[in-house]
């Protein structure tokens, strides 16, 4: 059993290089909207289009599950276990329940963790090592450079909009030899099978959900484009790993990436999907596509419907990125695209690090 024996206090980010100041009780109200509670904090300026009530937080503590098992039961996947590899202070961008970076306080008690997030919705009770802040990762961070050994990234799709600014504001605080990974979703809902075509609802609602990002100005394909950006923004040993994240039972059981329960992770996610496509659907719809409540009502009805479907042989895919901030290099400059690629060139011949992590792809699907 966990045991927690400290108790941490929210902090409104500073609008200076002054220390935090106590969270205002106010923000602790959050706004309402169709029912659903979202934050208030930069509310009207940055607005984030989940809801950030029970309902939604216990769909993303679910996901949070889905994706450790997805890994192997692991947390993270960079190398930060490493002999000589230092991991004192980590950051959690866009932490929401706070339930990644207290079980990696609870696995690094020598690690203080930071998470970060527009709304104040963690736990109260936390490891000592562990502590929240109410901020937008979007603002300038008041974080001394070269301050972190492992910043944190999972599932931000849709809600960032200068990915290449947060990437550099990362690198920019992220010390010498230190990591940064990112996971996230692509929400296209796909099969191998045929079973999702280009005309079902499935595909719909990802083709609603990719519109309404590019029309808010936050992509919800930061899957496709996060490679190019890491290494323009000067990260180096850039690595990889796809998923496929099936959508309900329908697979086998098989060895993949030391993970057994392929089934447990598609229902996890058929759950996932299911109790949090009401709260995806609410803001994006009415605010940003202008659609009315009934027609986003009746959307959400037709998507739980296609989930409840057992011929549907849905999946969408995960991608996971770890790089690293050389160790040789303090800043930027305008040919460091070329330094790294002199690097990668070099891998094979030994004169570069590269870790030897597991298969970067995986291919499953029922029989």
């Amino acid at each position: 059993m966990r045991r927690h024996c400290g108790r941490y206090r929210y902090y409104l980010r500073p609008t200076s290089q002054s220390d935090n100041v106590t969270l205002a009780s106010t923000i602790l109200r959050h706004r309402e909207e169709w029912g659903r509670t979202y934050h208030k904090f930069r509310g009207g300026t940055n607005d984030y289009w989940g809801p950030n009530d029970d309902q939604q937080n216990n769909q993303l503590d679910l996901g949070h599950h889905m994706m450790t098992m997805l890994l192997g039961d692991r947390l993270y996947l960079a190398p930060i276990d490493e002999k000589g590899q230092k991991c004192s202070q980590v950051l959690d961008v866009g932490c929401g329940t706070g339930i990644w970076a207290i079980d990696f306080a609870d696995q690094h008690p020598e690690a203080q963790v930071t998470g970060l997030d527009l709304s104040a919705i963690q736990p109260e009770w936390v490891p000592p090592n562990c502590h929240f802040a109410v901020d937008d990762v979007e603002d300038e961070w008041t974080y001394p450079a070269d301050h972190f050994d492992f910043v944190h990234i999972r599932c931000l799709m849709g809600s960032i909009s200068d990915w290449k600014a947060l990437y550099s504001q990362a690198y920019d605080r992220i010390a010498p030899g230190g990591w940064l990974q990112h996971m996230d979703m692509a929400i296209d809902f796909m099969s191998d099978d045929g079973s999702i075509g280009p005309d079902h609802m499935l595909q719909q609602w990802s083709q609603t959900f990719i519109e309404a990002g590019e029309k808010l100005g936050k992509t919800f394909k930061i899957t496709d484009r996060a490679e190019q950006l890491v290494r323009e923004t000067g990260f180096v040993d850039v690595h990889k790993k796809v998923y496929k994240l099936p959508v309900g039972t329908w697979t086998k059981d098989k060895p993949f990436n030391a993970c057994q329960a392929l089934k447990q992770i598609g229902l996890f996610n058929y759950v996932y999907c299911l109790e949090g496509c009401e709260g995806w659907a609410l803001y994006l719809l009415t605010r940003v596509m202008g659609w009315p409540i009934e027609q986003v009502q009746v959307f959400i009805a037709k998507f739980r419907n296609a989930l409840n479907d057992r011929k549907n042989h849905a999946y969408y895919m995960v991608s996971l990125r770890t790089q690293k901030r050389a160790l040789y290099a303090a800043g930027r400059s305008a040919g460091f695209t070329q330094k790294i690629q002199a690097i990668e060139a070099n891998v094979d011949n030994g004169t570069a690090h590269n870790h030897d992590y597991e298969a970067d792809y995986y291919d499953h699907i029922a029989e």
